[in-house]
């Protein structure tokens, strides 16, 4: 694999003094390597960026002002929340005979799968691999083809096979696959139930009462003495 050359100078601030070198341009760090002291460190911003800015796992050949090569790697490196540039770094230290732990990312390979072209969706579930192998071996990351993958396909952990690399992951995660298109379902539409009809008021009731109304009346006319006539008037007299 490639590696990257870092120039560090040995820091002898540290806790809440280290802002003062952050102010002036400056990234404090730390190389550690279990069976020896921490070495505090410092390097100025914009050589970290070759770090950050990769896809890649590199061996560091870390060279100190002291006069000091070490060979490591980047194991962490710590981000301000609200700028996003970076604070603090650490790297770990390699024996070339003893392994190392260590995350590589995982690269997609084979252009657009058979199941992207018929519709579906490429889906990858993990970027990065948790691997263990010796400092010669660690791999600059892990390709995953995925030209054949057809739709409710996946590669898992178990299909992958990694010369003189052993990978600490569960075999049975999926690493990428391709999901089925979305089928949006049509808007059903809604069926405004009617309010039933108010039944129309007949008034044949009153009707009647007004029939029954006239019917009284006309009897009560009928049963009033009829008023004499003139004739009747003479005849009396």
């Amino acid at each position: 694999m490639r590696e990257l050359t870092l120039t560090a100078e040995v820091r002898t601030l540290i806790g809440k003094q280290v802002n003062s070198l952050r102010r002036q341009g400056n990234i404090p760090g730390v190389y550690y390597i279990h069976g020896e002291d921490n070495i505090p460190i410092m390097v100025p911003e914009k050589s970290l960026r070759p770090l950050i800015h990769t896809l890649e796992t590199h061996i560091i050949n870390l060279k100190l002002n002291s006069g000091v090569d070490k060979n490591c790697i980047l194991r962490d490196i710590q981000f301000d929340a609200v700028t996003d540039k970076p604070i603090h770094f650490d790297l770990q230290g390699l024996r070339e005979d003893e392994k190392i732990t260590l995350e590589v990312p995982i690269v997609i390979t084979g252009g657009i799968p058979l199941g992207v072209r018929e519709g579906g969706v490429l889906q990858q579930i993990i970027h990065r691999l948790k691997i263990a192998c010796l400092p010669k071996f660690i791999p600059e990351h892990i390709e995953v083809n995925v030209e054949n993958l057809k739709i409710n396909n996946f590669v898992h952990v178990s299909d992958l096979k990694v010369e003189n690399v052993t990978i600490l992951e569960n075999e049975n995660n999926s690493i990428v696959g391709i999901m089925p298109p979305t089928v949006e379902k049509e808007p059903t539409p809604e069926v405004v139930a009617e309010a039933p009809a108010e039944p129309e008021v007949i008034g044949k009731g009153k009707k009647v009462e007004e029939g029954a109304e006239t019917e009284g009346a006309a009897d009560k006319k009928a049963e009033a003495p009829a008023k004499p006539t003139a004739s009747a008037k003479e005849e009396k007299k």
